[in-house]
């Protein structure tokens, strides 16, 4: 406590906290669709780029239970250069739930003209090649951080199967929701 870190900081109860006063106020989300978005405003921290929420298809896949998520996965993927990079990974949910809180936090409407350059530049959802190309980047680095474990796993003389329990890559998951950041 004299450090100032509390226990709250060190699991995810806060956010299940705020999402249980959502669901209060606005009803269960059991009924959401999939693949909903929304448009925020990047700050300095925080770059421009994508927020994706995915759920791995194969619930049984957890490789040393790392992911505090699963089966959801969350990456942040800025695309403010030349190629994307990742910003916040997998593995990181507390970070990157904090990320998505800033950038959210009191904004009860969508933002009309961030919603209006979005669909200009999507062609109102038809061209969303840029965003494809981004999640097929955020999946892929779900699937290299895993392989890399694996190895690591493997070549430490832990007795694993490099077959067994893997993410082949897309078509393992289902996109949830995406957070674009502009």
């Amino acid at each position: 406590m004299q450090s100032g870190v509390s226990i709250m900081d060190l699991g995810l109860n806060e956010f299940r906290l705020d999402l249980l006063e959502y669901v209060k106020h606005h009803g269960e989300l059991d009924s959401t669709p999939f693949g909903l978005h929304a448009v925020v405003n990047s700050r300095d921290d925080l770059p421009p780029g994508t927020i994706f929420i995915l759920k791995n298809r194969n619930a049984n896949i957890n490789a040393n239970n790392q992911n505090l998520l699963h089966p959801f996965y969350m990456v942040y993927v800025s695309d403010d250069g030349d190629e994307p990079v990742v910003q916040i990974d997998h593995l990181q949910p507390k970070k990157l739930l904090d990320s998505l809180r800033r950038l959210c936090r009191g904004q009860e409407q969508p933002l009309d003209e961030l919603c209006r350059r979005f669909n200009a530049e999507t062609k109102d959802g038809k061209n969303m090649k840029r965003y494809s190309d981004l999640l097929r980047f955020a999946v892929k680095s779900i699937v290299d951080l895993n392989e890399d474990d694996a190895i690591d796993s493997f070549l430490s003389g832990k007795q694993i199967s490099l077959a067994a329990n893997t993410i082949d890559g897309l078509d393992d998951f289902e996109l949830v929701c995406f957070v674009t950041v502009r």
